[in-house]
């Protein structure tokens, strides 16, 4: 399998990377989205602002939309998983719009949530293959899905529930660090791959 990493230009891809090798795939990271999308897997990773991200993703954006829709695999990491939904609260710019529903900003007292928090997850394929009960977040903002069918994982930060995982045919989003949580977190970017690879 070959993973186009797609880069924002916002961070420091190298942990994700090497993670995502780690589960056998080969990385190619890429700065335009058009080729991003001629890999085997789409990868949108958790660096950056979504205004700027999606400013970077905006020319390709009706590319990406075709090519999720033909059915090419993607994974989102953090703010990746937020530029699968349609718009955020964090700054404008249009997201891919794969999950209909919004971005807002964390309603606790203390934002961002960084550290280590439990998941809630559902009996999901993905969860079977790689069971991950706790994972590393770093975020101020949480989607907000229209349709909580798609939602295979909750988590809770003070008395925000929010999603923790959407998945729906090839597409997956995680709102965690999964490169970031140990080795359990490698474990379960392995069996997001295998999943969204395997399933149509």
């Amino acid at each position: 399998m070959r993973a186009g990493l797609f880069d924002y230009g916002a961070g420091n891809l190298h942990s994700l990377a090497k993670a995502i090798a780690r589960a056998g795939a080969d990385v190619a990271i890429e700065t335009d989205p058009e080729r991003a999308i001629e890999a085997d897997v789409l990868v949108l990773p958790g660096v950056g602002a979504f205004a700027s991200a999606a400013e970077r993703l905006a020319p390709g954006l009706a590319a990406v939309r075709g090519a999720l829709s033909e059915g090419l695999p993607c994974i989102g990491i953090c703010l990746g998983m937020q530029l699968l939904f349609e718009r955020s609260e964090e700054g404008p710019g249009a997201g891919i719009g794969w999950f209909a529903g919004d971005v807002t900003r964390l309603t606790a007292r203390r934002v961002p949530q960084i550290g280590w928090n439990t998941l809630e997850p559902s009996d999901d394929r993905v969860f079977r293959r790689a069971p991950l009960d706790t994972a590393y977040f770093a975020h101020s903002f949480a989607c907000r899905p229209n349709d909580d069918d798609d939602v295979i994982a909750w988590c809770a930060h003070e008395s925000d529930h929010f999603p923790a995982v959407v998945r729906r045919g090839r597409v997956l989003g995680v709102q965690f660090h999964p490169e970031k949580s140990s080795e359990p977190g490698v474990r379960f970017l392995a069996a997001c791959l295998a999943e969204v690879d395997r399933c149509g």
